[in-house]
């Protein structure tokens, strides 16, 4: 059953804390980060709120939980979407028995209530007007207004935020006025060679140690050629490798072909060959080729139908007027 709190007469049905255990291996740097900003060191100092930049699975929700375990206090997740509205992000009226209506603490509000950390993933994904409703809660006044329950709740000194991000386009362009809220930019790199391993095996204990191996040498070819395969696609990859291998252990192909699959399976067949997926990518994105026009397409440069053909004659003819 869950915990309750009266709020200027209303009842507030808490949410639950994320009681997941995931430790943060490596890059101790940015973890250091994160609690320095959360530290506060004067009665007129205020904790910040910093933003959380990464690729998907980088790990940055991970970092979060782990600063909120290396401080001790509960911690709660509210996944931002694009629809998001700002009662969501708040209080939300359920209806209760006997028809009566119960009000549900958003995890950001019980984590205002109780003294814990809120982490807000992907925060780029939510629009304007639900980060509205929280520019109050961002800055010196620490509240939030309820316009569903009526009231107004203040935010325990011992409240925390993060906002994770991911290093891509963004659903909602986030408005500077809660950008300047937002600080600081924590970027999350990916992880070394030793620290990969050492989270592959922490999760996957039993895995074959040449399985192992074949994806953090995977993952590091994609790392050093900027591809955005992460720790979570390797994870991916070798859990499933390892179900097929056990579904049938007398498996004709290899564990090496299996696990080529399990890729190809998991991440399209691109990632088998990652030389050549940067390089199409990288010619996606422009690279070294001059644009095209649509004559291109279809006529030689040189050819007399090509549509440029009578501005190159023209500019000859404006060279013979020099001339005379």
């Amino acid at each position: 059953m869950s915990e309750h709190v009266e709020v200027d007469g209303v009842t507030l049905h808490l949410a639950q804390p994320d009681l997941s255990e995931s430790p943060w291996i490596g890059q101790t740097e940015v973890l250091k980060q994160i609690l320095a900003c959360w530290l506060v060191i004067d009665e007129q100092d205020l904790a910040l709120t910093p933003r959380l930049i990464g690729t998907p699975g980088i790990g940055k929700t991970t970092l979060a939980l782990a600063a909120a375990r290396e401080r001790q206090q509960s911690a709660y997740i509210y996944q931002c979407t694009a629809d998001t509205r700002p009662e969501d992000l708040l209080v939300t009226p359920v209806l209760g028995e006997q028809g009566t209506i119960q009000y549900h603490a958003s995890p950001l509000v019980s984590a205002m209530l109780t003294g814990g950390i809120c982490i807000l993933d992907e925060g780029n994904r939510m629009n304007e007007k639900s980060w509205a409703s929280l520019a109050p809660l961002l800055d010196h006044r620490r509240y939030v207004e309820s316009i569903v329950a009526g009231i107004t709740i203040k935010a325990s000194p011992d409240f925390r935020c993060a906002v994770t991000m991911n290093d891509d386009e963004s659903t909602f362009e986030i408005p500077d006025y809660i950008l300047s809220r937002l600080q600081p930019t924590l970027t999350l790199t990916y992880p070394s060679r030793e620290d990969e391993i050492a989270i592959l095996k922490y999760h996957l204990p039993f895995a074959d140690e040449d399985l192992l191996n074949l994806t953090v040498e995977f993952l590091q070819e994609s790392h050093s050629l900027k591809l955005d395969f992460s720790t979570r696609d390797g994870l991916n990859v070798l859990r499933y490798t390892l179900k097929r291998i056990a579904q049938n252990p007398q498996h004709p192909l290899s564990q090496e072909k299996i696990w080529e699959e399990a890729l190809s399976n998991c991440l399209g067949e691109e990632a088998t060959d990652l030389e050549e997926f940067a390089k199409k990518r990288k010619q996606a994105l422009g690279g070294n080729i001059l644009p095209m026009g649509l004559g291109d397409f279809f006529f030689n440069p040189e050819d007399p139908l090509h549509p440029d053909h009578d501005l190159d004659l023209d500019d000859d003819d404006d060279d013979d007027d020099l001339d005379e």
